[in-house]
């Protein structure tokens, strides 16, 4: 188990020299596949999954609109990875053993995804708590949130009310327990 979640930490080690020789798109797309989550560019309708047939071409023409992280071992470590996506519109966390509270709270406090984040399920990340979920509140243009199977949410009533006190605009969709 040790020697994943080393191997896993490697793989969420941030290289802001690539990130500066091939943009943020695709630096965030070859680490987001290194973890085994996939990603959607704007304009296109398939998922990309696999890491060699990445596709190339003009720096930029590629940009990421859709993450989805399932079963991927993305962490915390890796999410400055994130900070150069402008473009990001939907971000899906399904069993992500190493999502937590700083995630949601970091997600939350990138800039270009306060600005074009408008969809964001988290289902079965069970480090996840109320105080992730209202950590999410500075995403000001999420218009819906999906909350599935998060034992760590006690009291979604209240945690709720004070996500939807911040963003009136989202929706919420609901299936805990």
């Amino acid at each position: 188990r040790s020697f994943w979640g080393w191997l896993n930490a490697v793989f969420n080690k941030v290289d802001y020299e690539r990130i500066r020789a091939v943009g943020p798109d695709r630096a965030a797309s070859e680490w987001l596949l290194r973890c085994g989550a996939l990603v959607r560019y704007q304009g296109y309708q398939k998922w990309q999954q696999d890491y060699n047939g990445l596709p190339t071409g003009p720096l930029g023409k590629y940009r990421i609109e859709a993450i989805d992280a399932t079963d991927s071992c993305i962490m915390y470590r890796g999410f400055d990875y994130l900070d150069g996506l402008k473009h990001v519109t939907e971000i899906k966390l399904q069993k992500c053993m190493y999502i937590q509270d700083e995630c949601l709270q970091r997600l939350s406090d990138t800039k270009n995804l306060q600005k074009s984040l408008l969809q964001l399920k988290i289902i079965s990340c069970g480090n996840v708590t109320d105080k992730g979920i209202i950590a999410l509140h500075k995403l000001t243009n999420l218009e819906y949130l999906y909350l599935s199977d998060l034992p760590g949410i006690r009291k979604k009533e209240s945690t709720v009310q004070m996500l939807q006190q911040a963003l009136p605009n989202l929706e919420v969709e609901l299936d805990l327990e």
